[in-house]
């Protein structure tokens, strides 16, 4: 008897879902639509490890050595399959069957790549090779710890001639916030510095996870210097986008996964109308 192919859904982000080694499609609860991702990071490597992350025996390092050709045979392919083949009709809801965006995301960091700038040029070739996909968005979802990399920098520029837009993670503006959510030294200047130049160099938003940790919501002090952060930004001119504001949506795999919860609806209106308040836009996801 014939397989049903299994629909998409928001909650299911699994990596091998097209049974490739770096692409994978995905329902975005973000974007609205089915989001082409890139994974360079098949072997499960980060330079963080955020207490929400969701890949399984998450281990300490960088991501290996990119097989461009295999990368670059991959997305030409898969974008074929999803404007030509049956893809949509077998495997994606009727009201999420369109392209939303190709993004680079995945098990690690992927500006951890040494290829990263030759990624994003091949992504750019792949883009144009098809005509209804000449404007489709291009998303890098980073920590933003190596933005001060020059190959990173160089990917950025080319990024931002392609419709492209950054993710900056900032789930704490605090060091002590970022060791214990994120488990990184990463200093509040480098950060700072970072973001400053994301935004420089692409359209840059933030993008901000909140939790109950032990069932407790964020504390005030994270919540009270996360706002006074963005507002010396803005002061300062630096040109950010606005802030993609979501809760848990999948399970940890991490061992504090039994400690995190749900933020109530209530909760991150309110917090989210105090960024807004601040004069940025900003997109609420539960």
């Amino acid at each position: 008897m014939q397989r049903t192919p299994k629909l998409l859904n928001v909650a299911d982000h699994n990596r091998d879902n097209a049974g490739l080694t770096y692409i994978y499609p995905v329902v975005s609860r973000r974007a609205g639509g089915v989001s082409v991702g890139i994974n360079l990071n098949p072997n499960n490597a980060c330079n963080w490890r955020c207490i929400y992350c969701q890949v399984p025996e998450l281990t300490r390092g960088a991501a290996p050595v990119i097989d461009l050709i295999r990368l670059e045979t991959e997305l030409y392919t898969f974008l074929q399959e999803i404007l030509y083949g049956s893809f949509m009709q077998e495997q994606v809801t009727p009201g999420a069957r369109r392209i939303n965006d190709i993004a680079l995301s995945g098990n690690g960091e992927p500006t951890s790549a040494k290829e990263f700038e030759q990624v994003i040029d091949l992504i750019g070739r792949v883009k144009y090779g098809f005509d209804s996909l000449k404007e489709l968005k291009l998303v890098l979802i980073t920590n933003g710890s190596l933005i001060d990399r020059s190959n990173v920098q160089a990917g950025l520029r080319r990024l931002a001639k392609l419709n492209g837009e950054v993710w900056f993670k900032l789930d704490s503006v605090t060091r002590e916030g970022r060791q214990h959510i994120n488990n990184t030294r990463m200093s509040s200047r480098r950060l700072r510095n970072n973001l400053q130049l994301a935004a420089s160099l692409c359209p840059t938003w933030l993008q901000t996870c909140v939790f109950k940790i032990d069932g407790n919501f964020p504390a005030e002090i994270e919540t009270r210097a996360y706002l006074k952060f963005i507002e010396e930004l803005l002061r300062e001119g630096v040109p950010l986008k606005g802030v993609l504001l979501y809760g848990l949506a999948r399970s940890s795999m991490q061992p504090e996964a039994s400690r995190l919860t749900k933020v109530t609806q209530g909760w991150m209106e309110s917090f989210g109308r105090k960024i807004y308040d601040l004069g940025l836009t900003v997109k609420l996801d539960m």
